[in-house]
């Protein structure tokens, strides 16, 4: 079959689309990669057929991403200012990629494509839907922590029936945001539909949540159609998942280190955090590892230890299992292979998932969260030492990662793809 992928955002909305692609590739399938131009030089390397999808992404615009990444005002924001107004762009790229040179057998598309479910209505073209983390369902069963109200999440527990006020007022404070894909809708001779920011998202075929019951398990008011796949690994640089030489290096010649990362978006607005953990790693005579990203401003202005090792990127995949811990930003992507490697964790959380992904690995006992404005040096400092001093840290990250070493994210999504074709397929 061919088969389209479709969503925008960063490479930890990409990768897991990435890993199922190659499996289909490597099953006889078309994948057919229809994200932001950004992406190309990672993806033409895997031997995947590319479509640009607008808007693309400036990544060194790190004033895009401290927007953002606002508490209050980010993701309103990010979809009136970056997303919506492409609206139509986005659509006409996705159709073209859809149906041209032959039309697609199935899309899946992500969350943030907002245009992607008009192009599945117009063409008639059966499709997934998928989700990288909880959050996104906005379960009154399991209700999310909603980064601009953070304390509400602290009454799911005492007050019954708490988890539908959250849903409720996440659909409040949004009603207005979703009036140009209405528009759009209009213009395409469409009906007005369910609401797309938490409903038309939603494929009623198949939505894929591409994520482990050890993040979050089937609540009753999620989408009857969705299936819980596993994490889909992911994090090769345009195929290659050698560590840089020096970080090769480092890592052989002493014990294993504490990473110190802000995966791969919030790292464009790093502000302090490599200046402070660098700071944190001295006074405690650690070996360390930062993962500063492409912006010098992220390298520290102090004179670094010959203990401390700076490189722009690494796969996680290769350095997680070789650290002592890891302190990072809470996406899912980053989440999932700390995870993964049986490591524990301290989570500063930006905006969007993270702040809920942390809760969730504190309940795990994998984990301790710093807020940004409490991470300082000395606190940092006195967290990373208490936890590698306690090991029951580490039995329940090792736990952990012998329930994530039973699944198999990227098999299980793509089975679940193939039985959508069969049970959709065009008769002949």
């Amino acid at each position: 079959m061919r088969i389209v992928f479709s969503t925008i955002g960063t490479f930890g909305d990409i990768n897991p689309l990435i890993a199922i692609a190659l499996e289909l590739k490597r099953r006889g399938h078309a994948p057919v990669m229809a994200i932001p131009a950004v992406f190309k030089p990672k993806i033409l390397p895997l031997g995947l057929e590319f479509h640009e999808v607008r808007p693309d992404i400036d990544p060194t615009n790190s004033a895009l991403v401290e927007m953002i990444y606002d508490v209050k005002k980010g993701t309103e924001r990010g979809l009136r200012d970056f997303l919506f107004p492409v609206l139509r762009q986005t659509y006409n790229d996705l159709f073209e990629a859809a149906t041209k040179p032959a039309r697609a057998d199935l899309m899946v598309l992500g969350e943030l494509n907002y245009a992607a479910p008009l192009v599945a209505e117009t063409t008639g073209i059966p499709w997934a839907s998928y989700v990288l983390a909880p959050l996104s369902f906005f379960s009154a069963f399991d209700p999310p922590v909603l980064p601009p109200y953070p304390r509400l999440a602290k009454a799911d527990k005492a007050v019954p029936g708490f988890g539908r006020v959250v849903r409720r007022v996440a659909r409040f404070v949004t009603r207005k945001w979703p009036e140009p894909i209405y528009e759009l809708r209009r213009e395409l001779g469409l009906p007005r539909g369910p609401n797309p920011i938490f409903d038309a998202k939603n494929s009623p075929h198949l939505v894929l949540a591409l994520f482990s019951r050890v993040l979050g398990t089937e609540q009753r008011d999620w989408p009857d159609n969705t299936r819980i796949t596993g994490f889909c690994y992911y994090d090769a640089d345009g195929g290659n998942p050698a560590l840089p030489p020096h970080l090769e290096k480092f890592l052989a010649a002493g014990p294993p280190p504490v990473v110190f990362t802000l995966g791969t978006a919030a790292v464009l607005a790093a502000g302090n955090f490599y200046e402070v953990s660098a700071k944190a790693a001295i006074q405690l005579g650690i070996r360390a590892v930062l993962l500063i990203g492409a912006d010098p401003r992220n390298r520290p202005s102090q004179v670094l230890p010959d203990s401390i090792c700076v490189a722009e990127y690494a796969p996680y995949s290769g350095l997680f299992p070789r650290a002592a811990m890891a302190v990072h930003q809470g996406g899912v992507g980053t989440t999932a292979q700390c995870l993964r490697a049986g490591k524990p964790m301290i989570v500063m959380p930006y905006s969007h998932d993270q702040p809920d992904n942390a809760r969730r690995m504190r309940r795990l006992k994998v984990a301790r969260v710093i807020q940004r404005k409490s991470y300082t040096p000395n606190r940092v400092a006195r967290i990373v030492a208490a936890m590698l001093a306690n090991p029951r840290y580490a039995q329940c990250a090792t736990a952990v990662a012998q329930r994530l070493a039973q699944e198999d994210g990227v098999r299980s999504a793509c089975d679940e793809l193939e039985a959508l074709y069969r049970r959709t397929a065009w008769p002949g």
